[in-house]
C-alpha cells in the first residue's frame, strides 16, 4: 500500500476518514498516516483469501466467533479515545472475533482474536513491519503472514508478556493447528494446492 501524495505530511483521524468517501478509494489509517489500498490484489492473492476465508467460515457456522473479509473496518483505539479521534482504522484480508462485544455497524473496534494477512509487493513491507507492531501492541493473539510467491504461511503467537513469539513456518505437508481453536486444524496442501501458479 502506497501513501497518496495528496495525504503525506499530516495526520488523520476516523472522522477523517469517514469523509474519504470515493467509491474508487480504500484507505487504511495507522496512527494517524493514510495509506492507499491499491492496486486491486492479484488473483493469486484472491485464490488464498477465498480458501482460508472458507476454512474459518465453515469451522464457525453455529459457533460463538465470527469471520469477517475485507473490506471491513477494523478501529483499534488507544487508551479512551471517542470514536471520531481514533488514529487507527485497517482492514485485515481476514480477521476473527470472538468477544461480540466488538462488533458495530461500521464494522468492529477493538482487536481481532485473530487477524491473517496476504502480502502483495504494494503491501509487504507494511504487513511485514508496521502492521506487526501494531497487531502486537493492540493485543490481537495471532497474527498470520501468508506469502504466495513462497507458498508459506508464518504464525505469530502472543505470549503472556504480549509479545509475538518467533514465527513458525508452515508449507509444503504441514499441518497448522489454530491457536484460539482447539480442534481447527488446516492442511497447508489444501491451502497452495488449488491456487493459480501465474498472476
Amino acid at each position: 500500500m502506497q501513501t497518496s501524495p495528496r495525504k503525506l505530511n499530516t495526520t488523520f483521524s476516523y472522522k477523517d476518514y469517514l469523509s474519504w468517501n470515493n467509491s474508487n478509494e480504500r484507505w487504511e489509517l495507522i496512527n494517524g498516516v493514510a495509506y492507499d489500498m491499491s492496486p486491486a490484489p492479484s488473483r493469486k492473492h484472491q485464490d488464498l483469501f477465498g480458501i482460508l476465508f472458507g476454512e474459518f467460515y465453515n469451522y464457525l457456522k453455529n459457533k460463538d466467533c465470527t469471520v469477517y473479509a475485507a473490506p471491513f473496518d477494523v478501529r483499534l483505539p488507544e487508551g479512551f479515545q471517542s470514536d471520531s479521534d481514533i488514529k487507527t482504522v485497517v482492514q485485515p484480508d481476514i480477521s476473527v472475533f470472538c468477544d461480540q462485544d466488538k462488533l458495530d455497524d461500521r464494522g468492529a473496534i477493538g482487536a481481532p482474536d485473530l487477524i491473517i494477512e496476504i502480502l502483495s509487493p504494494s503491501t509487504a513491507a507494511k504487513d511485514l513491519k508496521e502492521k506487526f507492531f501494531l497487531y502486537e501492541s493492540a493485543g490481537v493473539k495471532e497474527y498470520w503472514i501468508v506469502d504466495p510467491s513462497n507458498e508459506t504461511l508464518t504464525v505469530y503467537i502472543l505470549d503472556k508478556d504480549n509479545k509475538y513469539q518467533r514465527g513458525i513456518v508452515y508449507a509444503g505437508e504441514d499441518k497448522l493447528k489454530v491457536g484460539i481453536f482447539e480442534d481447527l486444524e488446516i492442511e497447508m496442501e489444501d491451502v497452495f494446492k488449488n491456487i493459480h501458479k501465474k498472476d
